[in-house]
């Protein structure tokens, strides 16, 4: 009975079908540009050395990694990976994720705050997510209010994390899309292609958010009906 109530359908159900959706357009969009070639057949690891070097970076290696949309940058390893289909294509998508992801580690170099900041709380948000909903539910069944109260301060470091993304991500996508124009890697019409992958994805980090803001609001009511 404390784990359930009607009104968390109404809270999380709208968050989960968004979500739900938000992957679905960025695995559609990836997969519709990934048929589109660029016109200037530069390949995205191509796009992302001259990126870097372009802003002055020459520190940052460009890698292939496995997986499938499992492109990063490592801040620690000063490393950029991207997967196989955006380190070898040439696609609007490819150069779309590879500007995407080099916009990263420029905002390293030039100390973007928000990505400071969401660095500064990851340890503790990778922490905390691990451990918050473990000790609430132990605080419920054991009935000790302190534990449920420290689960609840531990996901609130999760959430934080999920916010302070939005604007590191927002930003990224920004700078991607600039440079790739001004730098003449994409024409002015292949632009839109990179641009629909990137807001694609920049759906999925706005779902995450809400889905983390509507289960720490669940679990607070929880609290509130023990």
């Amino acid at each position: 009975m404390f784990f359930f109530h009607p009104l968390d359908i109404v809270l999380l159900l709208p968050a989960i079908v968004f979500t739900l959706y938000a992957q679905y357009k960025v695995k559609s969009a990836f997969a519709k540009m990934s048929q589109v070639r660029s016109a200037s057949g530069i390949s995205g690891a191509e796009v992302a050395q001259k990126m870097l070097h372009q802003n002055g970076i020459y520190d940052v290696e460009v890698e292939e990694t496995s997986g499938h949309l499992s492109d990063h940058y490592d801040p620690i390893r000063k490393k950029l990976l991207l997967s196989t289909k955006v380190f070898r294509s040439n696609s609007l998508a490819a150069l779309g994720v590879a500007a995407h992801e080099t916009g990263h580690a420029i905002q390293h170099k030039n100390a973007y705050f928000p990505l400071q900041i969401r660095q500064g709380i990851f340890p503790i948000a990778r922490f905390g997510s691990s451990l918050a909903i473990p000790l609430f539910i132990a605080g419920i069944l054991l009935s000790i209010p302190f534990l449920q109260t420290v689960g609840i301060y531990f996901f609130v470091g999760a959430v934080a994390f999920s916010i302070i993304t939005l604007p590191v991500e927002f930003n990224a996508s920004k700078r991607a899309l600039a440079q790739l124009s001004s730098g003449g890697y994409l024409r002015t019409n292949e632009i839109e292609g990179a641009r629909k992958v990137l807001n694609a994805a920049a759906m999925t980090y706005v779902a995450a958010a809400a889905v983390a803001v509507l289960q720490l609001i669940r679990l607070l009511l929880i609290r509130g009906r023990d």
